[in-house]
């Protein structure tokens, strides 16, 4: 519900498409002081949080016991789905209806429960669905980087610069799961890496996925109404996806394609933007004219790396970013953060020059799947009228399984996340023994680099009575940490939305913060 309440902000999805060609500028905003913008901003989302406060407890007070029949749908495990279409909870919900339905196309490099490293696969795997049930027609576009059991052969394979596509197909919860079958998406380690370092293809792999989302709509006949057709609304997700918008306007119009579509730049982490060599501009199938929409020259102060003396490099998720026709963050703070130099990573000024067409929309949580009163993966459901006795019950059956010491009285300390530097694991790892010193229990649950991931492999040889270190990410490990824990710990660097926090309150679990990003006003 909360991911339907912050869309229902978004004016830009009611707009109709033909609005999406003029930018509507906001006089006087970029005129502002930065500290006054930064105060509005913070000013509207504490009052935002009071409201969604006011509207939990309320929802709350309806809430059936934990011990009385729930009526929810079978749930999903880590690498399986539910293959029945149960959209009997999402009626029985009064969800708005868009006043003008739209077909809106996701292309991502990963949508939960199927693929995920962090946010961006949970946002995927839940907001499409809430798109679904006020009444667009939703497909997701995705790399089928295993066997996945669900999705079956379209029998529709396309063939692009050379290369054969076949497209595979899952109809869920009202949306439309498309998976892209090419044999450079299977890897053994990762996604994107494994332990020897970044996948040096990855260019070569999420071009073809761009190239695959915008042939989707009009190759794969889906359901009673067939085609998606040329009339789309494509969202573009991070670098991976961000050159739909650019081979939209430079391979697709220009013939009289999709002269009606629009494309929307969703960016959930502007740190990670998909630079690549100038040479291999030449690889990605666009008019020569198009290499300056995609070229970026870093300044000389960040140039340590770059590809060229002049610091010149094609850099994806820069094309994206000013190609589309609006561009949307994944809150309202981090939109600012953006403009600024301390979060736009050199990309600041054009996002300012941009700022006109530029949103934030604050993440949500998908209530089906993280709800304590019917989850199904925690020892016992609770809500406000057992959490004492439900969060007990949870401490002791995670201790019991991971082989810590059983006492509901001893505190537990939690993290959940990439072990990378964005999310501050380092500090976290360099706090444990101190945090030992206090008598506590420290459970961590996540996957990043080789260094940090052996970190986690010492803090649980160094402290086999109190500290326990998961490394990898398992779907029902991470809800009954948090059911279980009584503190999540959010040391992060920056931090453009993240979930873990919304899901720890929702779950009676105190986040502890940096005050960075949306955590310094939505916590």
């Amino acid at each position: 519900m909360q991911a339907m309440q912050s869309l229902g902000r978004a004016q830009a999805w009611q707009a109709p498409c033909t609005q999406l060609q003029t930018p509507v500028r906001v006089t006087g905003l970029s005129r502002r002081p930065l500290r006054a913008r930064c105060q509005a901003v913070k000013q509207n989302a504490l009052t935002e949080l009071r409201q969604l406060i006011k509207s939990v407890e309320s929802e709350l007070k309806t809430v059936k016991p934990a011990n009385e029949p729930q009526d929810t749908p079978e749930g999903r495990e880590e690498s399986h789905v539910d293959a029945s279409d149960d959209t009997s909870k999402s009626a029985s919900k009064a969800v708005p209806q868009a006043a003008n339905p739209r077909n809106l196309v996701f292309v991502t490099s990963e949508v939960a429960p199927w693929s995920k490293t962090g946010g961006l696969g949970d946002v995927l795997g839940s907001l499409p669905i809430a798109l679904a049930a006020r009444g667009h027609r939703v497909m997701v576009v995705t790399p089928r980087y295993a066997e996945y059991a669900e999705p079956q052969n379209t029998g529709v394979t396309i063939n692009v610069m050379g290369h054969d596509m076949t497209y595979y197909h899952h109809h869920f919860k009202g949306v439309d799961w498309v998976f892209v079958d090419h044999p450079s998406f299977p890897r053994p380690g990762g996604l994107y890496a494994d332990e020897h370092g970044v996948y040096g293809d990855n260019q070569f792999r999420f071009m073809l996925l761009s190239l695959a989302g915008l042939e989707a709509p009009l190759q794969l006949p889906l359901g009673e109404k067939g085609l998606y057709g040329q009339d789309c609304v494509f969202v573009a997700n991070d670098w991976h996806s961000a050159m739909v918008p650019v081979y939209l306007a430079g391979k697709y119009r220009p013939h009289g394609v999709y002269t009606k579509a629009r494309s929307i730049m969703c960016i959930h982490n502007l740190r990670h933007q998909g630079v690549f060599p100038p040479g291999t501009f030449s690889s990605l199938g666009l008019p020569d004219e198009w290499y300056h929409a995609i070229e970026y020259q870093y300044p000389p102060h960040m140039r340590q790396g770059s590809y060229a003396e002049e610091g010149r490099s094609v850099n994806t998720l820069k094309g994206g970013i000013t190609t589309a026709d609006r561009i949307v963050t994944v809150s309202p703070g981090y939109s600012e953060e953006i403009r600024t130099f301390l979060g736009g990573w050199g990309l600041e000024g054009m996002l300012n020059d941009r700022g006109p067409v530029l949103t934030g929309i604050v993440n949500g949580v998908d209530e089906d799947d993280w709800n304590p009163a019917t989850d199904k993966h925690i020892a016992k459901n609770y809500d406000l009228t057992n959490f004492k006795e439900g969060k007990r019950a949870c401490k002791m059956a995670l201790q019991e399984e991971l082989g810590l010491p059983v006492n509901p009285d001893i505190p537990m300390i939690a993290f959940i996340g990439r072990l990378d530097y964005q999310k501050g694991a380092d500090i976290m790892l360099q706090a444990a023994p101190w945090m030992m010193s206090q008598g506590v229990q420290l459970v961590c649950l996540g996957t990043g680099t080789a260094d940090l991931e052996n970190g986690l492999r010492w803090l649980e040889a160094a402290y086999k009575d109190q500290a326990r270190g998961w490394v990898g990410f398992n779907v029902a490990m991470s809800h009954k940490i948090t059911a279980a824990a009584d503190i999540l710990l959010m040391p992060s660097r920056f931090e453009p939305c993240g979930l873990n926090q919304l899901y720890a309150m929702s779950y009676g679990t105190v986040p502890v913060a940096h005050a960075t990003g949306v955590l310094g006003t939505g916590v």
